[in-house]
């Protein structure tokens, strides 16, 4: 007897374009860094629910050590130069810069941050003090509509009809589909972003065509949901189980204590998904995954995650996202 049951309409929550896409992705690697390019166009964006645009996508293993935070600030900032370029942006076109989300929530503090390490320069023009080499630069924090009462996107409108730059810069938290993309990862785009959409809090869009101006969306993804971690989880214990079987029998393994089997290559058999999970362990990880979410949803209790020493990473990704921003708008930085 056959089970057919439909879950299209439990929808993994996720920013990241590289969860989403499978095909005309192309990569390059840099170390233990990783940036991936994908260019959507209008049909293949609206099959995944995102904007047609470029998105450039850098992940790596460890943004809180003081030499690989430098490195990714340093092809952070060449990425984004490259992303600028995609907007006909010149050296006197200028910059207002915008962090998204609530500074009260540390997860969420991501925008806040960063705007605060922001070199701002609008006041020195209007007094004709600024320095060659530096791009007029404004910046705000705008906060969240539970705070403002207003639609961000509506507020952000207001603010560039009044100052009118030539392009926006949004920084902003993101939410993915996989543990191990949290925290290591920076996902930016020319193609706007819709504030919330990943934690299912969907927001008006800040985009060219909301506002006026091209829109260069920045993220870093700081949280999971439950959903997320339990099928993660699940599919790591197919690989342990793969790992163990494949090496029980050998002494040089046994010594070793703690063995990451993430990084060896190991062959997983359905007939051991299907021995461990049964009728689960038959199911594509994608449909493990909507599967849980169908479950803890209607509960409650599908919760959005963050990892314990959040306040401490959040810092530093702000410190990167900060630099790269200042490297790329600023030449005497």
């Amino acid at each position: 007897m056959s089970h057919n049951v439909d879950l299209s309409k439990f929808e993994v929550r996720t920013d990241l374009a590289i969860e989403l896409v499978d095909e005309g992705i192309k990569s390059k690697k840099i170390g233990d860094i990783k940036v991936t390019d994908i260019t959507l166009d209008a049909k293949k964006g609206e099959q995944i629910g995102k904007k047609a645009g470029k998105y450039i996508t850098i992940e790596f293993p460890d943004i809180t050590d003081y030499d690989n935070s430098e490195q990714i600030k340093t092809i952070f900032g060449k990425e984004l130069n490259n992303l600028l370029k995609t907007i006909k942006v010149n050296d006197e076109s200028t910059c207002l810069v915008i962090g998204l989300g609530n500074e009260k929530t540390t997860p969420d503090a991501v925008g806040p941050l960063v705007i605060s390490k922001t070199i701002v320069t609008n006041h020195l023009y209007v007094y004709g003090q600024l320095e060659e080499g530096f791009r007029r630069v404004w910046a705000i924090s705008p906060g969240v509509m539970g705070e403002t009462g207003m639609e961000t996107s509506d507020l952000i409108k207001g603010i560039v009809e009044t100052i009118k730059p030539d392009f926006v810069i949004t920084v902003d938290a993101l939410a993915s589909s996989s543990i191990e993309r949290v925290n290591k990862t920076i996902q930016m785009t020319d193609a706007g972003i819709n504030p919330g959409s990943g934690v299912g809090n969907k927001r008006k869009e800040i985009s060219l065509d909301t506002i006026g101006v091209p829109v260069l969306a920045i993220g870093v993804p700081t949280v999971v949901d439950a959903a997320s971690i339990v099928s993660d989880t699940i599919n790591y214990m197919y690989k342990h189980f793969a790992y163990t079987k494949e090496n029980y029998d050998n002494p040089a393994e046994k010594l070793k204590m703690g063995v990451n089997y993430l990084n060896k290559n190991v062959e997983i058999l359905d007939s051991d998904k299907k021995n461990l999970f049964g009728l689960v362990g038959t199911l594509s990880n994608e449909e493990v995954k909507s599967l849980i979410y169908e479950i803890l949803t209607p509960i409650g209790y599908n919760l959005m995650v963050t990892p314990k020493e959040e306040d401490f990473v959040v810092e530093k990704i702000s410190e990167v996202i900060s630099g790269g921003i200042n490297k790329a708008l600023h030449k005497n930085v």
